[in-house]
């Protein structure tokens, strides 16, 4: 009978040190695909709080290596969601073709009037190229995919250039940016944070410009989005209501105290500890947060894909954001 007590007393004993145990009979499985950037700090920061075992969730969480690889299981249905960091143009393009796959809940960027940068124009220590004007006969390095293509498309032709005639464009992993700018494989890259921001500080690089796409497309500029699949929403809405407000819980986290929290992203990203001094602190908007200078802005980034002929007509955003209603409730 004692064994018995001590037994049962032992096993409320760990029930009540860990909430979540005591909280969950079982847990939903959930599939994430997320790419390693800055853009997906809030994710991070999810999953070093523990928020989804708080909501009782088991994510399968999976990283990939280009922007379209997350459209691509998100489409497929091999994910649910992709969390901040994914590809916000993509997923519009993806919609074009696959009406009703996505609602977006969150953007994540960078811009010029709130001092949060998001990109840069990355070239050699001495180089000539101090705007994408000065790309004539040169090579320019990008994000893989149509999205980045299409932004560094965009930027060469406003800068009074053929980006077809007179700028060889190059899809360019991440990690191998600076290493090619270096090297002289390529003249210059459009990179994404943390990549500028360890260019400025790297002996041979230097950042040439900061946020240019904010300058030329919109400001602030929204690269990155959080989305659900609406097959997610339809089938277990509840749980899809949980993610949004996890993300949401994990981007007022980051956004308040990133000091805090930068020191995660070595372990989720290419980032080293000794480089977390160079970070720039993304822009993250939850859900609750969007407003309309936000929506503004996503559209114009948009109607970028509309002007470069990668969409055949125009699109509204707004028909593609995150409401309540889509959880079936007000």
């Amino acid at each position: 009978m004692l064994k018995k007590y001590l037994t049962i007393a032992g096993l409320l004993t760990v029930v009540s040190a860990n909430p979540a145990i005591a909280a969950c009979e079982k847990y939903e499985e959930v599939t994430s695909a997320w790419l390693p950037i800055m853009q997906t700090t809030a994710y991070y920061v999810a999953l070093e709080e523990g928020l989804f075992e708080k909501a009782c969730i088991k994510v399968n969480s999976n990283k990939m290596q280009s922007p379209n690889h997350i459209i691509d299981a998100l489409v497929s249905g091999r994910a649910d969601f992709g969390p901040p960091g994914a590809a916000a143009g993509i997923a519009m393009i993806a919609e074009s073709k696959f009406p009703g796959t996505f609602k977006v809940f969150g953007l994540q960027g960078g811009g010029i009037k709130i001092n949060l940068i998001n990109d840069g124009l990355i070239v050699q220590d001495g180089s000539d190229i101090k705007s994408f004007a000065d790309l004539k006969g040169k090579t320019i390095g990008h994000v893989p995919g149509i999205q980045w293509r299409t932004i560094t498309k965009h930027l060469v032709r406003a800068a009074g250039l053929d980006p077809d005639k007179d700028v060889k464009l190059i899809d360019l992993a991440v990690p191998q940016q600076i290493p090619a700018v270096l090297g002289g494989s390529v003249d210059a890259t459009l990179s994404l944070e943390p990549v500028g921001s360890i260019a400025a500080y790297t002996d041979g690089v230097t950042r040439a410009v900061i946020n240019p796409v904010a300058q030329t497309i919109a400001d602030p500029f929204y690269s990155g989005a959080a989305v659900l699949t609406t097959k997610f929403i339809a089938e277990r809405p509840e749980t899809a209501r949980k993610i949004v407000e996890i993300i949401d819980e994990a981007t007022a986290l980051a956004m308040a105290d990133f000091e805090k929290y930068k020191s995660i992203i070595p372990k989720y990203t290419a980032i080293r500890d000794t480089q977390l001094d160079l970070l720039a602190k993304p822009y993250l908007r939850g859900f609750k947060d969007i407003n309309e200078t936000d929506l503004n802005s996503y559209q114009s980034f948009v109607d970028v894909f509309v002007s470069e002929k990668v969409l055949s007509e125009p699109m509204d955003v707004r028909t593609k954001m995150l409401s309540l209603s889509d959880f079936g409730g007000n």
